[in-house]
This record gives structure tokens, C-alpha cells and sequence, in this order.
């Protein structure tokens, strides 16, 4: 049996998500990628379409252990392109190493939904996660300084001629 009992950090985040999005939208279901692929989108190379393959991908993976294994015809359908479409970006998308598709045949004769996996997209990411969180934490700790000082920082300013 799963514990489905909500912590209280993530009532609170709900709420608040629930207060921007309003409650019946929540209700209907959510989704969470970190900020730092949707800001980096071009430095990742990603497009527009690579975007709304990778968000609609995201949609079904809600456990680590569990790869997301949406129908080529489910996506494209949701995001109004050709399936051939969706399996040409898919294969762009593994070829330069952000994402990873598993087949999975289940006879010789046909196979199941393939499985998804965001492992390049993620590494690819990470540097960039990192430097925000560094130039964060940078701000952060430069806040902490001034508010902790006596007196402010005083500089000569030269009056120009």
C-alpha cells in the first residue's frame, strides 16, 4: 500500500499553485520540470517542438523507477503534429543525446509503447542548474553582508571635469 498522505510543504506548495492556476485546473492533474530546461531551452537546443515533446513526455513520468511510455499517436495528437513528426524529433532528440527511447517488442510481430528516458536532457542541464544555484547563493550571501554591516560602504567618487 502507498502512502498518499500530503506533507505539509506540499499542501502548502498546492495551495499556492492553486491560488496562480485556480483549483479545478489543479484537480485536473499537474506537472513539474525544473525552471532551468525551460530557461535554457536554446542553449540545450531545444525548440519549440522539442519543448512540447519533452513537457508532454514529462506528463506521464512521475516516478523515477517509472519511465514515461506515452503512445507516438498520444503525443502527437496532444500537441497537433504527425506522428511521423513526433518519431523524427524523438530520433533528433536521441541523437544528440537529451533524450533516450527504449523499444520494447513484445513479439516478432508488433511491440508496446516505447519507454522514455530523460537522463541526457538532465545531465545536459545540470551545469546550468548549477551555475544559477552558485550566482544564487552568491546574491544571497552579498545580502546577508550588507544587512549584517554597521555602516554602509563608502567610495570616493571623482567629480568629472
Amino acid at each position: 500500500m502507498t502512502n498518499t498522505a500530503i506533507k505539509p510543504a506540499e499542501a502548502e506548495a498546492l495551495r499556492k499553485n492553486e491560488a496562480k492556476w485556480t483549483k479545478p485546473l489543479m484537480a485536473a492533474g499537474w506537472n513539474a520540470i525544473p525552471s532551468i530546461i525551460i530557461e535554457k531551452q536554446e542553449a540545450l537546443g531545444l525548440d519549440a517542438i522539442d519543448m512540447n515533446i519533452i513537457l508532454h513526455l514529462s506528463n506521464y513520468w512521475w516516478h523515477a523507477d517509472n519511465l514515461p511510455c506515452p503512445s507516438v499517436a498520444t503525443i502527437a495528437k496532444a500537441i497537433g503534429i504527425k506522428p511521423r513528426t513526433v518519431q523524427k524529433r524523438v530520433a533528433s532528440l536521441q541523437a544528440i543525446g537529451l533524450l533516450t527511447r527504449t523499444e520494447r517488442r513484445k513479439t516478432r510481430f508488433g511491440s508496446d509503447t516505447n519507454l522514455y528516458s530523460f537522463e541526457g536532457l538532465i545531465d545536459a542541464a545540470l551545469p546550468y542548474a548549477q551555475e544559477k544555484v552558485a550566482e544564487r547563493e552568491k546574491r544571497d550571501e552579498a545580502e546577508k553582508d550588507r544587512i549584517a554591516r554597521k555602516k554602509p560602504k563608502l567610495q570616493l567618487v571623482k567629480a568629472s571635469e
